[in-house]
């Protein structure tokens, strides 16, 4: 079959591999006919997340066919249409019960494309398919459930659940990209008062509108704070998301907050951000962290599927699988060519 392989830092290929085989009895063969790319793995590309070594198929996020299954397999039969979700579940360690997959002890979590070959290929294999796959609802569209895989998720859990945003609060959500404009979609189900869009790119600035932030501020013109603080009276923002991954972002979002405020990093770090303790230590802020762990994906699916939330939008531009290199391009180019999510399917 054909993958997309990375070969270290800033090299990649769509290349011949082995196709994928069963290795545990708990494993399912799925035929990818949709998937993209994430901002995680232009992470990696850079070379932030090492635990990704030379030769490992990229990739996260698929909608597919069960091609084969595993003799332990109960609930996934070959044939059926799936979701493949970003995080891998055993089911039965102690984090698994709790809910928290993301931090898998029993050989889960975030594995593919990180730790095991990925969905960027035609084939991938899919551990503990019964807890780590979703049927796809017949009247939904492979695009649309996608958007599962990995950012509505993420960005529902880590940010606006992990925020604790409530009805009537203040949310500014820094930066635009994708991972940014699924949590302006998904706090927007808590009746914010005001969704405060930050980001350095007005094309970025203006899809947020559209996904329902109603104030927007390019810092790269305006100070951030000075706007938050005067939306608020002078407080700051009860919740602020930080959807980048850098330290400049992480440090805007815990000044963008008034005392007693929550702030949620979903963004991915390969470097080190501060902290300023020294004047954060009277304010009683919440700061969190998190790996999504795919638990609000029921939630997501019956929304989705029943039209209460859009996952469409998102998708800005459409490649076959064997345009990677070219999708990655755009996708990597944001800035100029409005990329938001694209999708890669089968021709």
């Amino acid at each position: 079959m054909k993958a997309l392989v990375y070969e270290g830092p800033g090299s990649k290929s769509w290349k011949d591999v082995p196709d994928p085989v069963i290795q545990d009895d708990s494993d399912a063969i799925v035929r990818v006919d949709a998937t993209t790319i994430c901002g995680t793995d232009l992470h990696i590309l850079k070379g932030d997340v090492p635990e990704v070594t030379d030769g490992r198929i990229l990739g996260h996020e698929a909608v597919g066919t069960v091609e084969e299954v595993g003799s332990a397999v109960k609930n996934v039969s070959v044939g059926d249409h799936v979701l493949v979700s970003c995080i891998t579940a055993c089911g039965a360690c102690r984090f698994c019960r709790e809910g928290r997959f993301g931090q898998c002890l029993g050989g889960g979590g975030w594995i593919l494309g990180h730790t095991i070959d990925g969905t960027q290929a035609e084939y991938v294999r899919v551990p503990f398919a019964d807890t780590s796959t979703y049927p796809v609802p017949s009247h939904s569209s492979d695009e649309e459930i996608l958007m599962l895989a990995d950012i509505l998720p993420t960005s529902y859990e880590v940010g606006v659940l992990n925020g604790v945003v409530r009805p009537g609060d203040v949310v500014a959500i820094v930066g635009a990209g994708p991972i940014g404009l699924a949590a302006t979609l998904t706090a927007k189900l808590f009746s914010p008062s005001h969704i405060v869009s930050i980001d350095l790119a007005d094309a970025r600035l203006e899809a947020a509108k559209g996904f329902g932030a109603d104030v927007i501020v390019n810092n790269a013109r305006e100070d951030a704070i000075d706007v938050v603080r005067k939306l608020t009276g002078g407080l700051g923002a009860d919740v602020a998301i930080e959807a980048v991954g850098t330290p400049a972002t992480f440090e805007l979002a815990a000044d963008l907050v008034r005392p007693g405020g929550h702030v949620a990093n979903i963004g991915v770090h390969g470097t080190a951000a501060t902290l300023h303790l020294e004047r954060f230590w009277t304010l009683d802020l919440t700061f969190t962290t998190g790996l999504v762990d795919t638990y609000s994906t029921p939630t997501l699916l019956r929304l989705v599927s029943s039209g209460q939330l859009d996952a469409a939008q998102f998708i800005t531009h459409h490649f076959t699988l064997d345009q990677f290199e070219e999708a990655y391009d755009v996708f990597s180019q944001a800035a100029e060519t409005k990329a938001l999510k694209v999708v890669l399917s089968r021709a």
